[in-house]
């Protein structure tokens, strides 16, 4: 159990930082979809999406794309791995965990 005093706040600061953007809540929602927390994810070739699928019909050049990508890893949000010329990302599983606790956690200020 998330206890408030216990927990690094920075750290969830820069996460709901990285998530203010629009186009980066976006992309994290669309790799978040794979795996639900507390649920059972799909394969694990299914939870991952090359770079430039993950930005497809958001209307941004891949610069761009690659740009909220970086931010998103940067805040812990996701995870990449290079696979020859492409770069896998996706969504921890403990992350989304992480957050559906922190969100259940009565407010004790």
């Amino acid at each position: 159990m998330l206890n408030y005093r216990n927990i690094n706040l920075g750290q969830y600061a820069d996460i709901f930082k990285a998530l203010s953007n629009p186009h980066r809540l976006s992309i994290f929602m669309r790799l978040a979809s794979c795996c639900l927390p507390g649920g059972t994810c799909n394969t694990e070739a299914d939870m991952r999406e090359c770079v430039g699928a993950v930005g497809k019909n958001l209307g941004l050049a891949p610069s761009t794309i690659s740009h909220h990508i970086k931010e998103l890893h940067r805040a812990g949000l996701i995870r990449m791995k290079r696979r020859g010329q492409t770069i896998e990302c996706w969504v921890d599983p403990e992350t989304l965990d992480s957050l559906a606790e922190f969100f259940k956690q009565p407010v004790h200020v």
